[in-house]
């Protein structure tokens, strides 16, 4: 049983987000957890939780687009029959900036003074995201845990003709104005609406940051980011379509400023890993936030 705070984050937005706070009331350094795509405020909490110490905390919370399908609240709302819709099935990617800042401004008010970013899997894209947009203000690191192109392993997995199947549904759908009308279940085996396809599985899209499957392509958001950043990429990464070492060697090409790093014998949840992942975070996140 760990002790935590139950927390509302209030976003810039005025959308109301549900979190945990674990460690010190006033910690005076903050990781704020940024979880992946359909999880939640309780995904990888014997990982994330370790970071706890005396003088640390970690805010998990629920993004807008925890589990698969979930309702957007806003603050004073009183009707709840006009809310949106999120979730992983519906979430804007690009409103992902507006749910980071509400939880950084929360570790703000809670007293903490060095504030790190630690994204895992999808978590990973809005992390550095949101860094490109806010000039990464008022953090002083990010640590990207698994960031894998969602477009590059459903290639691996899926393969490009089922994909451009599902693209050409989900563009239709679009231009008819239903871009959160769900894919048909013969069309996708994830339960998505149609922008939301698009926004994961085209090269083109904003979310596809980590352009390692196209060789020509410019990272421009990647390389925008002037903080340090920590990737960890797992060894036996099940998502990936390249090994490990080339993954991490496109990753150090293409950093501003920050290390690149393979956890071995370990997969996409670090399952087994996670005292290193904590040592290696703690070791990289201190000399910064000196």
């Amino acid at each position: 049983m760990r002790q935590c705070y139950a927390s509302e984050i209030i976003t810039p937005k005025k959308v109301l987000l549900r979190g945990l706070w674990f460690g010190p009331k006033k910690a005076k350094r903050a990781y704020v957890w940024v979880h992946g795509l359909g999880s939640s405020v309780f995904s990888m909490q014997s990982l994330a939780t370790r970071l706890v110490d005396g003088k640390t905390a970690v805010l998990m919370f629920n993004n807008r687009g925890h589990d698969k399908v979930s309702r957007i609240a806003h603050v004073g709302e009183r009707l709840t029959r006009k809310t949106h819709l999120g979730g992983a099935a519906h979430e804007v990617f690009t409103d992902s900036v507006d749910d980071m800042q509400g939880a950084i401004n929360f570790a703000k008010r809670q007293g903490a003074k060095e504030i790190f970013l630690v994204g895992h899997s999808t978590g990973c894209q809005k992390s550095i995201y949101w860094a490109s947009r806010k000039k990464s203000r008022g953090v002083k690191g990010i640590v990207l845990l698994g960031p894998v192109s969602d477009w590059s392993a459903e290639t691996k997995l899926k393969g490009k003709i089922k994909i451009a199947r599902a693209e050409g549904v989900a563009r239709a759908l679009l231009k008819r104005g239903r871009k959160h009308e769900l894919l048909p279940p013969g069309v996708w085996h994830e339960v998505l609406d149609a922008q939301r396809f698009l926004s994961l599985y085209t090269p083109e899209s904003v979310e596809e940051i980590f352009t390692y499957a196209q060789p020509k392509k410019n990272p421009r958001v990647l390389r925008a980011v002037r903080v340090p950043v920590l990737v960890l990429w797992a060894e036996k990464e099940e998502f990936s379509d390249r090994p490990a070492k080339d993954a991490v060697a496109w990753f150090s090409r293409h950093l501003r400023k920050g290390t690149a790093l393979v956890v071995p014998r370990t997969g996409h949840l670090f399952r087994g890993a996670e005292t290193r992942v904590v040592r290696t975070i703690r070791q990289w996140t201190r000399p910064h936030g000196s």
